[in-house]
């Protein structure tokens, strides 16, 4: 007999429970367990509930709600979101993909256009050239165009060491004609 070992975080109500959702989710399918990973607090909401369906639903229902105003403070953490200089450009992409996602989770539709000008507005201001060169001379700019260019930049920066924002915002020229 053969074990196999899985290393998930325990859901403890705090982390992204549609992101642990999937993991547990695949992993329960492939290898068919019965055991999850909950902190002891959450554990605690779930207990009295028998069957699978029923268990989800409830943690669905804590975790995920599709209410009103966990739909608008989900927008305004969006809306809210900055980026302060010396933050790594890649850990910021990702937290605004989250937020995107938390908000698809629950339903709420943003558009490729307007994700592209949050993510363009949450950028510091030593990203202004960059916006300005993204924005302007454009007939359609995309998420996906914008997110490229933006870490082709932080892969320019590294591979060079740039350290000045004069080299900072040279690199931004050179990724952006690309």
């Amino acid at each position: 007999m053969t074990t196999t070992r899985f290393d998930i975080e325990k859901f403890d109500g705090v982390t992204n429970f549609n992101l642990w959702q999937v993991r547990m989710m695949t992993i329960l399918v492939q290898t068919d367990l019965k055991k999850l990973c909950l902190a002891n607090r959450v554990l605690h909401e779930v207990l009295m509930e028998k069957i699978s369906s029923a268990f989800w639903k409830k943690l669905e229902t804590f975790y995920a709600t599709k209410s009103l105003a966990n739909c608008l403070v989900l927008k305004q953490r969006l809306f809210m979101f900055r980026m302060n200089e010396g933050e790594l450009l890649r850990d910021h992409i990702s937290q605004f993909i989250s937020f995107l996602n938390y908000l698809k989770n629950v339903e709420v539709k943003i558009d490729d256009e307007d994700q592209t000008m949050l993510l363009l507005c949450s950028l510091p201001s030593s990203y202004k050239s960059f916006r300005e060169t993204m924005i302007y001379g454009r007939d359609k700019l995309s998420f996906e165009d914008v997110k490229g260019h933006l870490l082709s930049k932080y892969k320019l920066d590294n591979e060079f060491g740039l350290d000045s924002k004069v080299d900072r915002q040279a690199s931004v020229l050179v990724a952006s004609k690309k």
